[in-house]
């Protein structure tokens, strides 16, 4: 056969790169909140982040989605999700390097910035995986308000293992925990749940009702919500017991989502389901928001890492892709769409890792205005980012093979997940008005860069006649966490990255001179610097 063509002009793969030491913001924030030993401890999971490898595990898992097996072949109901080999790589490798539940076990000062640190790194590679060890993560502090609860699974959630099955619980080197708190009628309204709980001899409940997502519903153990006559309640319900035998738990139907195919989300049927009360009678929705908080800060996590995954393409195509007599990285106003993309990148890597500092300090005031805010603007931010970064690639980002359609589908989830825009940004008016402490602490923070730009003054100045306004807060609601977030962003940048990204930031971000969409910073930014600073070598 005579060859038609000969392929040029096309970039190399992008493989044998670090995404966590590699990346400057990310090194930087691991070092400036933790230490080089915490820094060095990530090295093995980094490469491995980088590899053909990984990206092969993420592609073979998305493109075998989990199959729900409810029956066996004799008629036994089993209600068991079957996965892909890849989609256990991906686990086992997030747990046994401690991105599940270990920091809750480890004594390291820096135990939530090393796993936030490394979630962000890891989670590039495909982001469905996530979800489940997410939820390991953040089930711990709730689980401990019902300390004999606690005592039986802690131990195997804050393990670093993985071990897939439903099997006795207490015999597994490692669990994973999941969550059951929407109903098809109530949404974000939980106090509208319908699922009931009653009260047994032996002290656990028997629930009967309907939940509407239930991810990774193959966990060991799930936190759920349930009526008492006291009002919402939360409960632990573990799939199997310590005999071995099995809870009820009825999958109807994995969903069919918009975003990454690795992950089952499911429809569950409680018909007299065990569960154990977690807090007080009718406290249930204080007790989960334990767990929730904790995956807020993966929601930003795994934004930012969508983000950064999504630039790293963008950079790496640019950089050895011609278009009109010039590489695509040294035409101008490409380089203004990379370094705008850089900006956002950063300043999203620099507050989430700031969030897991609060984590290991203790910082809980911090945590919960910082935390809201940064979930409702990184989150919100991601969806265009990406789009922006596939438009670097143009039809070549358009194609499933370069992974940035599995990105950009996967973009919204975590602007939805644990809270859509309106109620986390009505959430940060809550904590603004219950809580003087969570004010004052992040008014603390922001105070860090007064007087750094003028710019960034300006931005406090309108936060602070926001806070001032009482008229109208609801509707304004948006604006204000948005604000909170990119002065707490504008703050971070401004003490800590270099001068030409925190100028830039203040420029597009706080300035007069912001633009509506990315790659539109003004005249003199130091675009070909921050691109430089962005860039991940490959061996």
């Amino acid at each position: 056969m005579t060859a038609t063509h000969e392929v040029t002009n096309q970039v190399p793969p992008l493989t044998g790169h670090d995404p966590i030491a590699g990346d400057a913001a990310l090194s930087e924030a691991c070092l400036r909140h933790a230490d080089a030993a915490t820094l060095g401890s990530l090295a093995g999971l980094g490469r491995l982040a980088g590899s053909e490898q990984a990206r092969e595990w993420g592609r073979l898992a998305n493109e075998n989605p989990p199959k729900l097996r409810t029956h066996d072949r004799y008629g036994h109901r089993i209600d068991e999700v079957e996965f892909h080999p890849a989609w256990h790589e991906l686990m086992r490798v997030a747990m046994e390097h401690g991105l599940g539940g270990a920091p809750w076990a480890d004594p390291s000062p820096h135990a939530h910035v090393r796993r936030a640190v490394g979630y962000l790194g890891w989670t590039q590679v495909e982001m469905g995986h996530g979800c489940p060890v997410t939820m390991t993560y953040a089930v711990v502090p709730a689980l401990r308000r019902a300390p004999a609860v606690a005592a039986r699974y802690e131990a195997g959630l804050t393990a670093r293992a993985y071990e897939f099955g439903l099997t006795d619980p207490t015999a597994k080197r490692g669990l994973v925990a999941g969550m059951g708190m929407t109903e098809k009628q109530g949404g974000s309204d939980v106090r509208a749940n319908t699922t009931r709980a009653v009260a047994r001899a032996d002290g656990s409940h028997g629930l009967t009702g309907h939940k509407w997502f239930t991810s990774a519903p193959m966990s060991d153990l799930f936190l759920v919500l349930a009526q008492l006559e006291e009002g919402v309640s939360c409960f632990a319900v573990p799939r199997v017991f310590p005999d071995g035998s099995r809870n009820v738990f009825r999958l109807q139907r994995l969903k069919d989502k918009l975003g990454d195919r690795s992950n089952a989300s499911s429809e569950v049927e409680f018909d007299g389901t065990t569960g154990w009360l977690v807090g007080e009678p009718g406290r249930g929705v204080p007790a989960i928001i334990e767990m929730v908080n904790m995956t807020r800060l993966d929601c930003v996590l795994g934004s930012a890492a969508t983000v950064r995954a999504a630039l790293t393409q963008a950079i790496h195509h640019a950089r050895h892709r011609s278009a009109f007599g010039a590489r695509l990285a040294d035409q101008p106003l490409m380089q203004n769409v990379l370094a705008d993309l850089a900006v956002e990148s950063e300043a999203a890597t620099a507050l989430a890792v700031r969030l897991a500092a609060a984590v290991d300090g203790g910082e809980a005031a911090f945590l919960r205005l910082a935390g809201a805010a940064a979930k409702y603007w990184v989150c919100k931010r991601t969806p265009g980012a990406v789009a922006e970064a596939m438009e670097v690639l143009g039809g070549n980002g358009y194609v499933e093979e370069s992974g940035l359609p599995r990105l950009y589908r996967q973009a919204p989830l975590n602007s939805i997940w644990e809270g859509s825009g309106n109620v986390i940004a009505l959430d940060v008016l809550r904590a603004l008005e219950r809580s003087g402490e969570s004010l004052a602490a992040v008014t603390a923070e922001i105070e860090l860069a007064r007087g750094a730009d003028p710019r960034f003054d300006d931005a406090v100045k309108r936060l602070s006649a926001e806070l001032g306004n009482r008229d109208g807060l609801p509707f304004r609601a948006r604006r204000i966490a948005g604000l909170v977030a990119l002065c707490l962003q504008g703050s971070l940048l401004l003490r800590y990255a270099p001068p030409a990204v925190a100028d830039a930031f203040c420029a597009s971000r706080l300035g007069s001179d912001a633009g509506t969409v990315l790659g539109t910073l003004p005249a003199g930014a130091a675009a070909g610097e921050i691109v430089t600073r962005a860039g991940i070598a490959l061996p």
